[in-house]
Formats: C-alpha cells, sequence, structure tokens
C-alpha cells in the first residue's frame, strides 16, 4: 500500500510538472507551487500513516489478545480443578462457576506405614506400605480469589459473545483412555472493527513471537493438553506457586 502511493505521488508530480512547463502561464506558477507544497505535505502523511498503522495494529491486537487470553486462562483452570474433583472435565461454563462456588478439594496426606509380611516357611520382612489418607478439605473457590471467575465465559471486547468450550475423550495407547477438552476463538472475532488486511495477515501467522494460526486456544481434542497456543510473555504476569 505504501509503495502504491508513493508511486502515485511520482507520477501525479510528473504530470503537474508537464502541465505547469507546457500549459500554466508564469504569473500562476506560485498557485501550482501551493498546491504542491501541500500534495507533499499530504504525501508524507499517508506514508507515515500507513507505516505507522501495521505498528499500532500489532500494539492493539496484544492489547485485545491479553483480555481474551486471561478469561481462557481461568477457564482452563476451572476445567483443570473440575477434572481432579470430578475426575472430568465439562463443556457448561455455568456448571463451571456453580462448582468453583460449591465444590471442595480433598486434602490428602502421605504416610508409610510400617507391615510385616509373611514370605512364608515362618518367614517374615518388614515394608513400608504407602497408605494416602484425606485430612480435610479446601474450597476450590480458594484457587480463584482475584480472579473475574463469574465473567470468564465472556468474551472481551465482543458484543455478548461467550466462549465455547468442546469436552472429548481420547485413546493415548490400546485401552487407555483420558478426558480432553478445547477452548478457542477466532481472532478476527477478537479483532473486529481494525483493518481488515492487517487482520488476515494476524490469521496466516506461523508462531514464533505471534499466535499461530486463526485461532487464539487452549487446551486440545486432538491430544493430551492443557497449554494455549499464546506465547510466554502472555503469561508473564501470571503468580508463581
Amino acid at each position: 500500500m505504501t509503495f502504491l502511493i508513493i508511486l502515485a505521488g511520482i507520477v501525479v508530480t510528473g504530470l503537474l510538472a508537464y502541465l505547469i512547463v507546457n500549459f500554466i502561464p508564469r504569473k500562476l506558477h506560485w498557485i501550482v507551487s501551493i498546491i504542491l507544497i501541500a500534495l507533499a505535505a499530504f504525501l508524507v502523511y499517508k506514508i507515515n500513516f500507513e507505516i505507522q498503522k501495521p505498528v499500532k495494529f500489532n500494539k492493539e491486537k496484544k492489547v485485545r489478545y491479553a483480555k481474551v487470553i486471561e478469561n481462557m486462562k481461568i477457564i482452563r483452570d476451572a476445567e483443570v480443578a473440575h477434572k481432579q474433583v470430578t475426575g472430568k472435565y465439562t463443556a457448561k461454563g455455568e456448571d463451571l462457576i456453580k462448582f468453583i462456588d460449591t465444590a471442595k478439594f480433598a486434602v490428602t496426606e502421605v504416610k508409610n506405614v510400617p507391615k510385616t509380611v509373611s514370605l512364608g516357611g515362618g518367614i517374615t520382612k518388614e515394608i513400608e506400605e504407602r497408605i494416602v489418607d484425606t485430612v480435610g478439605y479446601k474450597d476450590v473457590r480458594a484457587n480463584f480469589v482475584g480472579k473475574d471467575y463469574k465473567n470468564m465465559m465472556n468474551i472481551p471486547g465482543t458484543e455478548g459473545k461467550k466462549f465455547k468450550i468442546e469436552v472429548g475423550v481420547i485413546e493415548k495407547i490400546a485401552g487407555l483412555k483420558a478426558p480432553v477438552f478445547e477452548i478457542k476463538v477466532d481472532k478476527a472475532i477478537v479483532l473486529k472493527g481494525m483493518d481488515y488486511n492487517l487482520i488476515k495477515q494476524e490469521k496466516e501467522a506461523i508462531g514464533g513471537e505471534e499466535i499461530k494460526g486463526e485461532f487464539l486456544r487452549v487446551g486440545s481434542l486432538a491430544e493430551v493438553s492443557e497449554d494455549g497456543n499464546w506465547p510466554p510473555f502472555y503469561d508473564k504476569g501470571d503468580k508463581k506457586d
């Protein structure tokens, strides 16, 4: 686009120069000079605007992505907690919110208890048996203090759009199945209202410091994963336990 503007400026300038020399009286050249100065100023503005457009786009997209990813991480944490307590994921966002408000984690304690076992013929052997005891319970909600989990299903920056959770089961190896979940949102939805061509380029990103592909995604229906597809700097603000 910038190249086309420069090319158009050269063509127009050349055309004006030709007209000045061949058709415009010398006494009117000052008017043409003003027009040329105005045209030059306009071209400088347009070129600078085209250069700054992707810079502003990248800055704004990161702000929008960060808000969306924050909600996706809360949903991810809720799904992980749900599986820890119930053994499975859920596709219902309303159930996840209710789960956070009402469910409890079992607090366990692991002990190694001495035990005598018989080896036969009057021979015994002392071993330690590992025993896991439930010693109490902890509210799931305690893990979500400071997180706006009540609104986690809303896609920030959109008009009432909500995340869709998909769940399933995959067979990792023969006979061993594992539950999986996936949450994803089209980049075009998050970037709505921004430059169409830059959005198209963004959806073709191949990774690195960019979010690969057409979607922001966490989890997977094709493999056992709780990870998101965003680069690490979107996680820098997370608290580490």
